[in-house]
């Protein structure tokens, strides 16, 4: 998670603009089965960047989950991939527990599934709320271009990576750590579920809105 308007309460998350991924892709193979990507994300910060545009490239159509209506959320039946953006909440905060709950069940009902997830930021910090690790002030915060150290996958995984956030996760059971550094863990995955506490998505009109 992540604030991007100031240092103390509030933290993580991304800022994105709606609707400028959602457009065919000129380079995308009309041979390649439709894929439907769930984007979760926050009002108004729902902007999967340079993920958006790969999946798009793959050949995915995008639905939108707005974090603050869980009840107005599209079923997961049918959906090929979901992707958890940041955020600006804290996933301890009293303020957004509805929510949060709401969305941890559908990181669960996702992997009961067999349904890919991607999660980003705050998206992995909820992740590991909902599967039983933990979330917490880190203890000192990430901001800008930052190195990780990785555990596998070097040629992927290797840094510095665009960072904006406050708190950080503990890797929950039936996951495994592939990236860490001195604040936290980096990333994650199994299970179906990759997740980073990083930015891969991040262009720099996202870090424009951000700053």
């Amino acid at each position: 998670s992540q604030d991007h308007s100031r240092d103390d309460e509030q933290c993580h998350g991304c800022r994105p603009q709606p609707r400028e991924w959602i457009r065919d892709d000129p380079q995308h193979d009309p041979t390649v089965p439709n894929v439907r990507t769930l984007i979760v994300g926050n009002g108004g910060d729902a902007d999967p960047g340079l993920v958006g545009q790969r999946l798009a490239a793959h050949g995915s159509t995008f639905e939108r989950a707005v974090r603050e209506y869980p009840r107005e959320w599209p079923s997961l039946g049918g959906i090929d991939v979901v992707v958890l953006l940041g955020s600006d909440w804290s996933v301890y905060w009293e303020s957004n527990s509805t929510e949060v709950e709401a969305e941890s069940d559908l990181v669960r009902t996702a992997r009961y599934r067999g349904v890919p997830t991607f999660a980003v930021c705050f998206g992995a910090q909820l992740v590991a709320h909902a599967l039983g690790g933990t979330v917490e002030r880190a203890p000192r915060h990430e901001i800008g271009w930052c190195d990780v150290g990785h555990l596998a996958h070097a040629e992927a995984l290797a840094g510095p990576w665009m960072q904006w956030h406050y708190d950080r996760f503990t890797v929950p059971p039936g996951l495994s750590t592939l990236a860490l550094n001195d604040v936290g863990g980096q990333a994650m995955y199994g299970e179906r579920i990759f997740a980073t506490q990083f930015h891969p998505e991040a262009t720099p009109a996202i870090v424009q809105r951000w700053a």
